[in-house]
Formats: structure tokens, C-alpha cells, sequence
């Protein structure tokens, strides 16, 4: 039986190893503790998939005005280094950085630094925060800042840039970004200063195989890296610590289902969901036509719902919502595809995923905490990480047994 105190030391472990930078200590401590939390959850040794990434070491960074004070900043993941002669340059402030904003001041852009607000991540129309430095980049900007939601807090995330040469980005507070603004003597004039250096990084991906009746596949995915601020609680140790708990579930009963169950444990996923789409490559045709569904838990604590991003595979939908109802616990649906975690590369290889998600639409969750040092284990509950274990137990059990006939429709887009 589902056990809430169990789920809890689970996060509370993963926690307890930092946030789980990929490349840092705290990650590679990660990946050990979890490979022996999955094995002591399947009873399968992990198969260790080690796969290379774009790897990046950050250091300080700065906002300093012309009064000559010095503002903390967080460089984002693969940020470039400001040039050693230190960049200068004015700030333009294009608010959300939706694209039309972008659009009405795409003549003031070039030469000047960007600075846009980070967004609720869960949300009906965000413009994630890779869309807007793109922009950037492509509007000639030299630097590009982002303002984080909590005050007096920096806020984290990935640049998104891969080998080309990109520009210096980094987070900042709300409080900072207010001092940034234009006056009527013109745009504010600051010394934009990062530290960081590429590098050639090596990551592992941990995979266990439950083995049913039959290859095909029910694969339940949570990723393990996070980030430098906070304890990366809720994004994803609440979703490691559930998809332990539904496999140590699930265990004793594999012998009899349908299908088998992997559970997959992805790395360097906020390095634009590299491990995920890596395993995928490697495996060959075959491999991926047996794979059923993707359930993928990413942040599922912090909000009072939970939401399915059904990823454009309408078909199942009507699965999920009868899943929901069996196992008592609300769901929300949205289908659009949303490329913000790895059931997006999944769902783009042809393979029926959805991510199930905490606080979707709900600028009051404490999912807008997420990639800022709030985002500690006070942000959940036990007993929403119980919920959320009891529908993805639902689900994945049904998924096992279902039949070919109905499996056959969730394809349907």
C-alpha cells in the first residue's frame, strides 16, 4: 500500500543531496543515492546510460550601475562569459518578452541588453524563457536578463543556448529589474559581468526494467537533475520520490501484467531535455514502437491539481480521466503540446506521453517558486505527493493490462 511517510523520506533524501546541478557534486551524488533507491524499489540493477552533453561550469555574475553598485545576478546554464574588457551596454525593457513585444521595439534591440520577466512555467500561453533569448539573440542584443518572480530572490534556468555563440544571460531579482528601468533621461547604462566555460560534460541516465508478460513497454519518467538554487524540491524530487513509490507498488505484481514496466530516470534534462532525447536516439525502431505511453512526472507537488499535458495525443484522454475517476483524484486535461519537460521528446518520436504537473494555471501555487531558492521541501506536502502517487498508480496499472484495441486509439492525435 501507498505509504505518504515513505514517499516523503524518499524527497527528503533527494533533497537532502542540493540541487542537483547537472555536472556538479551534488547531481552525481544524486544519481548514486537514486540508483540504489531504484533498485531497492524494482529489485533490478539500473542499467547505467552514460551519454555526453554539452557541459558548462558557471561562476559569479553581476549587475553594476553607474552609481557603481554592484547587484548579485545568477548566470542561466550555458551562458557565454561577458568579454574580459566587461560588458557596458544600456537595458531595454520589454517587459513579458512576448513576441509582440519584441516585434514593437525590434529597431532599439541591437547593441542593448535584454530584459524580459520570468513566467509562470505551467501555463496556457507562457513564452518560455528559451523563446525569449532566442529573440533576443536574433534582434542583435549583446546580454539578456531575466527577473525572477520572488522578491529579494534570483531566479535560474537554462539559456538554451547549445554550441553556437549565444550571448551573456542571467537572472536577477524583481528588485533589480525595477532599478533597471527607463526615465525620461533615457535607458539605464550597467556592467553586465558572467563567469563561465564551456565544457565536454558526461551525465547518466538510470534505467530499470520491470519485465511483464510481453516486450512492449509502459515507461514512468521522472528527471533527476535540477538546479544551483534551493533543494530543486519540487521540480523534480516530488516527481523521483512518486515514481519510486509506484514502482516499489508495482513490483510483486509485474510477473502477472500485461506488459513491462521502465521506469527511466533521465539526466540533464534542464540541458534541453538531453538525456531523454538521447536514450530515444539509441534505441532502434523496433524499441520505440514497443513503447505503450509515456508517463512522465515532473513537479507534481505544490498546487492543489493535477494536470495532464496530453502533448496533442487526444486519444488519451478518455483513459486518463477514467483512470482519475477510479482512483479518486481530480484531473485536469490540456493538449496542446508543450515541449517543457522530456515527454515532449516522446511525444514528438511518435510515442503517446503526457507529463502530469502540479499547480497548472495557478499563479498562486507554490509552483511559481519554481527555479528560484524557494523551491525547498517546506513547498510540498505528503499529502500531495500521495495523490499524486495514487492516479499515476492508477494510470500506469491500467496502461499494463490495457487492451491492444484501446491502446490503439491513444495514438490518435
Amino acid at each position: 500500500m501507498l505509504d505518504a511517510s515513505e514517499i516523503w523520506a524518499s524527497l527528503e533524501a533527494i533533497c537532502d543531496t542540493g540541487g542537483r546541478q547537472t555536472g556538479t557534486a551534488s547531481e552525481q551524488q544524486a544519481t548514486a543515492l537514486l540508483a540504489r533507491l531504484g533498485e531497492e524499489a524494482t529489485g533490478v540493477e539500473p542499467l547505467r546510460e552514460e551519454f555526453p552533453y554539452d557541459g558548462w561550469d558557471g561562476g559569479d555574475a553581476s549587475v553594476t550601475l553607474d552609481s557603481g553598485e554592484r547587484l548579485p545576478a545568477n548566470p542561466l546554464l550555458r551562458s557565454v562569459a561577458t568579454p574580459a574588457a566587461v560588458l557596458e551596454a544600456e537595458v531595454i525593457d520589454l517587459g513579458r518578452g512576448t513576441p509582440d513585444e519584441f516585434l514593437a521595439h525590434r529597431d532599439e534591440i541591437a547593441g542593448r541588453i535584454v530584459l524580459v520577466r520570468h513566467e509562470l512555467m505551467f501555463a496556457a500561453g507562457t513564452v518560455h524563457r528559451r523563446m525569449k533569448y532566442n529573440a533576443a539573440v536574433e534582434h542583435g542584443a549583446v546580454g539578456f536578463l531575466i527577473a525572477g518572480p520572488a522578491s529579494g530572490k534570483l531566479v535560474a534556468g537554462s539559456s538554451g543556448r547549445g554550441s553556437e555563440a549565444g550571448i551573456p544571460a542571467a537572472g536577477i531579482s524583481p528588485e533589480t529589474a525595477a532599478r533597471l528601468a527607463r526615465t525620461s533621461a533615457g535607458y539605464v547604462r550597467i556592467r553586465l559581468e558572467i563567469d563561465g566555460a564551456d565544457r565536454q560534460g558526461t551525465a547518466t541516465n538510470l534505467i530499470f526494467d520491470l519485465n511483464g508478460q510481453a516486450p512492449q513497454q509502459v515507461v514512468l519518467s521522472a528527471h533527476i537533475d535540477g538546479h544551483g538554487l534551493g533543494e530543486s524540491a519540487l521540480d523534480n524530487a516530488s516527481g523521483l520520490a512518486v515514481a519510486l513509490a509506484v514502482a516499489r507498488e508495482l513490483r510483486p505484481e509485474m510477473a502477472a501484467r500485461k506488459r513491462t514496466l521502465r521506469l527511466a530516470f533521465f539526466n540533464a534534462e534542464e540541458w534541453a531535455l538531453t538525456g531523454s532525447e538521447l536514450h530515444l536516439q539509441r534505441l532502434s525502431e523496433k524499441a520505440r514502437s514497443d513503447m505503450l505511453l509515456n508517463v512522465n512526472l515532473d513537479t507534481v507537488a505544490g498546487g492543489d491539481r493535477l494536470t495532464a499535458l496530453t502533448s496533442g495525443y487526444r486519444g488519451i484522454e478518455p483513459f486518463l480521466l477514467e483512470s482519475s475517476e477510479a482512483a479518486g483524484v481530480p484531473l485536469g486535461l490540456y493538449r496542446p503540446l508543450q515541449v517543457n519537460s522530456d515527454h515532449g521528446n516522446f511525444a514528438q518520436a511518435g510515442i503517446p506521453a503526457f507529463r502530469l504537473v502540479a499547480g497548472f494555471n495557478d499563479h498562486m501555487a507554490n509552483t511559481r517558486h519554481l527555479l528560484t531558492p524557494l523551491d525547498r521541501r517546506d513547498l510540498a506536502t505528503p499529502e500531495e505527493l500521495l495523490l499524486a502517487a495514487r492516479l499515476t498508480l492508477e494510470i500506469v496499472r491500467r496502461a499494463l493490462d490495457v487492451s491492444d484495441e484501446d491502446a490503439a486509439t491513444w495514438r490518435r492525435a
